[in-house]
């Protein structure tokens, strides 16, 4: 695989003797998730759906988005979780293939926000995606409610029909009645993907390919991942070696990970990677808490905890190895700042120093940490990142003795807020 997974500052932490130790629990994760027969099993479509997606159907979703954007001048896409944070992550990441302009609604409650926005979007071409299973959701079932309405007020019955498209359940679900009686055009959402694994089906691959992203490469490094993390060797397989050292230091009272990059363009990978994280592993109390930050900028704000503070962190970094664009640091004739030891370098030459200095120093200073780099910022390599991620939460999930695919956690709050909304 092209990612590669650096654990050298891990030494003295955990032992060649623990992974060792920890091998039978491994391999019974690994038959548990690849045989179905662990919990949750009715919900692991994803582990080999990137091996199953025929490169015809991305061939006509590339088609499909080339349509839109030929009568768009953006496209405005609503969800939440899932439905909502995969796509915002995949857009930043692949900024420079984007072609059309991605606006997102559904994914908080906030009127400003709303009012602001179709203000903004009001004088144009607009197409909208709405992603969601049930189509009761809160966030995204009232956005689409007043959106809707705000499409109705700028078009046409007929215009409108290829203007909104709803990405939901197939056959049942208060969206799939809309659609169906409005005649919405459709896309499936699937019955045993849940909405955290689902970046990489039609909940995600449809507003990618509007935006012009190449989801066939998407999907051509999952493949390529999918074939190295279904082996069950930990000496070739880092999705394994991940959630193991994860599990280990776990068990060593590190019940906080810290998910660092030093690229802007993998900031939302960050938060995407924070809900697959947390909401798999937390539950019966059990789970380590995903937190993340941006550096540089957090070693200002974040660096003397994380340096100093609780020795209950543990550290990941997210590096790439080609930063995408070269910005060469100039001479200077008067070099008050002393920095001339760096002019005709590229900026991106003194970022890989700061990383490399802060991960030593953390681990100098009893922070644990291993390193995830990419080689570059293109669509197969987060095609890799997504399903190398997906895999390692789940064999953790596994260790942990928990259902990493279900999440009842997250219906007590929902309960109680319908209960005062009197619904």
């Amino acid at each position: 695989m092209d990612i590669k997974l650096d654990r050298e500052y891990l030494k003295g932490f955990i032992t060649q003797n623990d992974y060792k130790n920890l091998m039978p629990a491994i391999e019974k994760a690994h038959r548990d998730l690849e045989n179905r027969t662990g919990k949750g099993a009715e919900f692991t479509g994803w582990l080999d759906l990137p091996r199953k997606m025929e490169d015809a159907v991305l061939d006509e979703l590339t088609a499909f988005g080339q349509e839109i954007r030929d009568h768009a001048d953006c496209l405005l896409s609503i969800g939440i979780g899932g439905s909502y944070v995969g796509i915002h992550a995949s857009l930043e990441f692949l900024i420079s293939d984007q072609k059309l302009p991605v606006y997102f609604a559904g994914h908080n409650l906030s009127s400003g926000y709303l009012y602001h926005l179709l203000n903004t979007l009001k004088d144009k071409r607009l197409t909208v995606v709405v992603i969601s299973k049930s189509g009761t959701t809160t966030e995204p079932a009232l956005a689409f409610r007043i959106i809707k309405q705000f499409m109705k007020e700028k078009y046409m019955p007929e215009e409108l029909k290829k203007r909104i498209i709803c990405i939901t359940d197939p056959k049942k679900g208060a969206l799939r009645s809309i659609a169906n009686k409005e005649g919405y055009r459709t896309f499936p959402i699937n019955d045993d993907v849940g909405g955290r694994f689902s970046v990489l089906t039609p909940a995600g691959l449809v507003p990618l390919a509007i935006a012009g992203i190449d989801v066939k490469g998407l999907i051509q490094g999952a493949r390529k991942a999918q074939d190295q993390c279904s082996m069950m060797d930990l000496s070739k397989n880092i999705a394994y070696q991940y959630a193991a050292a994860r599990y280990l230091l776990y068990t060593q009272g590190k019940t906080i990970e810290v998910l660092s990059t030093f690229y802007q363009r993998m900031s939302l990978v960050e938060e995407w990677w924070k809900q697959l994280f947390g909401e798999s592993e937390g539950k019966d109390g059990k789970g380590v808490f995903p937190t993340s930050l941006s550096f540089t900028t957090d070693l200002h704000s974040m660096g003397q905890l994380i340096q100093e503070g609780q020795r209950n962190i543990f550290e990941t970094f997210l590096i790439a190895e080609d930063s995408g664009h070269e910005c060469i640091i100039p001479y200077d004739e008067d070099n008050v700042d002393a920095f001339n030891c760096v002019a005709g370098k590229d900026l991106d030459y003194v970022n890989k120093q700061a990383y490399k200095a802060t991960a030593m120093a953390h681990f100098e200073g009893g922070v644990p940490n291993m390193t995830i780099t990419i080689p570059r910022f293109d669509a197969r390599t987060l095609g890799q990142l997504y399903y190398f991620f997906e895999k390692a939460v789940a064999i953790k999930g596994y260790l942990l003795g928990v259902n990493p695919f279900d999440q009842p956690g997250v219906e007590a709050y929902k309960n109680k807020m319908f209960a005062l909304l009197g619904r």
